[in-house]
Formats: C-alpha cells, sequence, structure tokens
C-alpha cells in the first residue's frame, strides 16, 4: 500500500531521504517550521494530517535557515528519533558563507547563550563565557537558569579572504547558536542583520548541510515480542546549494585533519 501523501496539494517541498517511518526534507530559506502568529506558510501547515496523528516535526530550523529538516510519520518514529536529539547522538553540520577569515583553521566554541529582550531591538541571543565551578555549591540566579550552554566546532572549507565558508558541526541546537557563535569568531554570517552588518542586505547564508541521526524502532506488526528486538538504522540526507558548493569549488583549501 502507498504511503498518504505528506503535503497537501500545490505545497510540495523537496524531499532529500525518506522511509517508511522518515522523510527529511530541504526546507527553503524564508519559511518558517512552524505556524505563528503573524505566520501564515509553514512545513507544519502544509502536512496533510493523518488518521492517527502527525505528521509531526521532530525538531526545528530557523525561518531564515534552509536545509535537512526532519518529519516523522508516526508516533514511535517520533519518540524514537527525538530520544536521540535528546542523547545528543546526532550529528548536525551547517555551512555558513561569512564575512572575512577567522584566525584560525578550525577550532570549538562552547559558550552560554541567553535570550535577552527590549522594547526598541525586540530579542536576541548573547553569548556568555562559561563561568569556572565554584567551591560551594549556591542556588543559581534567575538569570543563571536561563543561560544554556552551546558547543559548535567549526572548520574553514573555502576562502578568498573577504568571504569565507565553514563548516560547523552543532553539538548543541540552541536558538540562533551558528549565527552567534559565528559573529563571536568575526566573521558574521552573510545576510545576518541580526548579528552581523544591519546594512548588508540579501538572504541569510546558513544551510543544515547535513543530518545524521541514530534510531531503533520496532518491526512494523511485531507486537510486545518485536519492541524487545529493536531495528537499529541511521537517518543520513545532505542538502545542496548550488551558490556555496561554485564557492567551494574556486576556494577550497586543504586544512589539517
Amino acid at each position: 500500500m502507498a504511503a498518504p501523501p505528506l503535503f497537501l496539494p500545490g505545497k510540495e517541498l523537496p524531499i532529500l531521504w525518506e522511509d517508511r517511518h522518515f522523510v527529511v526534507i530541504n526546507k527553503p530559506a524564508g519559511l518558517a517550521a512552524h505556524p505563528g502568529p503573524r505566520t501564515q506558510d509553514s512545513v507544519e501547515a502544509r502536512l496533510v494530517p493523518q488518521k492517527r496523528g502527525g505528521p509531526w516535526l521532530v525538531h526545528r530550523l530557523d525561518a531564515d535557515t534552509a536545509g535537512c529538516l526532519l518529519i516523522a510519520r508516526r508516533k514511535s518514529a517520533l519518540v524514537a528519533a527525538q530520544h536521540a536529539f535528546a542523547e545528543h547522538k546526532t550529528v548536525k553540520r551547517y555551512w555558513a558563507l561569512v564575512d572575512g577569515r577567522p584566525t584560525e583553521e578550525k577550532g570549538t566554541l562552547t559558550t552560554l547563550l541567553r535570550r535577552v529582550s527590549s522594547a526598541q531591538q525586540g530579542w536576541k541571543m548573547v553569548s556568555e563565557a562559561i563561568p569556572q565551578t565554584a567551591s560551594t555549591k549556591k542556588a543559581a540566579s534567575p538569570q543563571e537558569t536561563q543561560n544554556k550552554p552551546a558547543q559548535t566546532s567549526w572548520r574553514i572549507l573555502a576562502s578568498n579572504g573577504a568571504s569565507s565558508l565553514l563548516e560547523l558541526t552543532l553539538h548543541t541546537g540552541r536558538t540562533h547558536q551558528a549565527r552567534v557563535h559565528c559573529a563571536m569568531l568575526g566573521t558574521p554570517i552573510y545576510g545576518d542583520q541580526l548579528y552581523g552588518n544591519p546594512r548588508r542586505v540579501g538572504k541569510l547564508r546558513l544551510l543544515a548541510r547535513s543530518l545524521e541521526v541514530p534510531v531503533k524502532l520496532a518491526p512494523m506488526g511485531g507486537g510486545k515480542a518485536a519492541e524487545r528486538n529493536l531495528e537499529p538504522y541511521c537517518i543520513q540526507a545532505i542538502a545542496g546549494d548550488v551558490e556555496l558548493e561554485q564557492f567551494l569549488q574556486s576556494h577550497a583549501i586543504t586544512t589539517s585533519s
């Protein structure tokens, strides 16, 4: 039996990988993942509701970020994938075209991220250093409880000096993590008017390039006995961007592994 349609007619999105449990789509930049008070169109709004519920978005991407977005067709698949994300077993790599070139060829940033708001500028994420562990225990302040650790590994894939293509591996999934950490390197992402140059126009050049999610699922129709014999496999998808790939081909550099 053929699987029911995933998208409403005329609202289809590119599919990068799929099986009976999951679909990975190539979300275009500018399309929100979830509907909101000011959002009429979104990935979730384009999905065809199923009789038993779903499909469900397993994680999220910012509206301005393009690339790999995982969708679960079944509730058991959703739970399995969310467990993989919660246990930090996923591998999420991004491509970012940035202004300038980092001083090093590669590195890792580990900071705290916290959301701040103002009536003039709205909200944004701010980065803070992780404090040294105190020798005595004390209750955390309300501000400290809002700080979330964020870790990003990065390396230069290509550069012409004025611009660089960075590969980012996000070990955590904080809001605006890639954007804030690129700005901290002194190389904000092109099109990032919040953390970069507000005078630069154009779309955000950030791509969720690849996604790997190891999951374990019981065989369909196997009942309780099958739940003790979970089948492990790995979801793997790669999203493309013609302009970023051309930049890589033209300015690729060799970095030590």
